[in-house]
C-alpha cells in the first residue's frame, strides 16, 4: 500500500505531521483551501506554491476554469491583499509558461523540511488537490504534480497517499451523485460548458471528458477496482447528458 511505502521513507518528524496534516485535510472535507485556512501556510511558500500551480494547470495545454478558480481559493484562504494577489497571479502566470520546473523555485521548501515539514507537506497537498480538480488525475497533470513535489524535497510516494486519499473519500462520494440529467441545464454542467455555448463547443467538451474515462485509455492505467467502477459510472454519466443535449438540438 502507497501509505507503508511513504511511511518507510519519511523520517519519524515527517511522518507524524503529515499523518496530522492528512486527518485535518479530511476533517476540512478533502478542501485544500481549507485546511490552509485553519493551518496557516508561511508567506514564502507563496511564490512556489503559486508558480507550481500554474505548472500543473498547464499540464494538458489549457488552464480550466477549476485550475484558476482553485488558486482563488488558495488566495482567499490566505487573506492575501491586493498587492499580494497581484503577485500570487504573476507567479501563476510564470509556471503556466514554464516548461520545465527550475531547480531553485522549490529551495527553501526543500531546504526547511526537516526541521520544519509542515510548509512543504501542506504544500503538496495543495498541488495534489490541484491535480485532481477533474477527477482522478491523468498522466500529464499526475506527472507535473509529482515533478513540483520532487522539487520541495518530498518522495514521490507523499502523492500515492494523498490520491489514495481522495480516492476512498471524495471520488467514491462523487459517484454515488451521478444521477441521470433530466434539464438541459443540469447536462450543460455535466459536461461543462453553459447554455449559451454552441453545439460544436459541447461536442468537444464530451469528447474530453469521455477520453478522460473511457476504458482503452484506463487499461494503461494501474487503478483499482473501485476506481474503474466510479469511472464506468461517470462515462455513463456523460454520455446520458449528451444524448440529452443532441435530441434538444435535434429538428422537432
Amino acid at each position: 500500500m502507497a501509505s507503508t511505502d511513504t511511511r518507510s521513507v519519511l523520517p519519524a518528524r515527517m511522518e507524524a505531521e503529515f499523518s496530522s496534516l492528512m486527518q485535518e485535510l479530511s476533517a476540512c472535507g478533502h478542501q485544500a483551501p481549507a485546511l490552509i485556512e485553519r493551518a496557516r501556510l508561511p508567506g514564502w511558500c507563496r511564490r512556489p506554491l503559486f508558480f507550481f500551480l500554474g505548472y500543473i494547470a498547464k499540464a494538458d495545454g489549457r488552464v480550466t476554469e477549476a485550475d484558476i478558480g482553485h488558486a482563488e481559493s488558495l488566495i482567499k484562504a490566505m487573506k492575501l491583499s491586493r498587492r499580494q494577489r497581484r503577485r500570487a497571479i504573476g507567479w501563476f502566470q510564470q509556471g503556466k509558461s514554464a516548461d520545465r520546473l527550475p531547480f531553485i523555485r522549490g529551495l527553501a521548501l526543500r531546504l526547511s523540511r526537516r526541521l520544519w515539514p509542515a510548509p512543504a507537506l501542506k504544500t503538496a497537498i495543495c498541488l495534489c488537490h490541484a491535480s485532481q480538480l477533474h477527477g482522478r488525475p491523468a498522466k500529464p497533470r499526475r506527472y507535473r504534480c509529482e515533478d513540483a513535489i520532487d522539487q520541495i524535497g518530498l518522495p514521490v510516494g507523499v502523492t500515492e497517499e494523498i490520491f489514495d486519499s481522495y480516492a476512498s473519500k471524495v471520488w467514491a462520494r462523487q459517484s454515488k451523485n451521478l444521477a441521470r440529467p433530466t434539464s438541459y441545464q443540469q447536462a450543460c454542467e455535466i459536461l461543462g460548458v453553459t447554455r449559451r455555448d454552441s453545439l460544436e463547443i459541447i461536442k468537444r467538451a464530451y469528447r474530453k471528458k469521455v477520453s478522460e474515462c473511457h476504458p482503452d485509455k484506463l487499461a494503461q492505467q494501474q487503478i483499482s477496482a473501485s476506481e474503474q467502477t466510479l469511472a464506468k459510472e461517470r462515462l455513463l454519466h456523460y454520455q446520458q447528458a449528451w444524448e440529452l443535449i443532441k435530441r434538444h438540438h435535434s429538428p422537432r
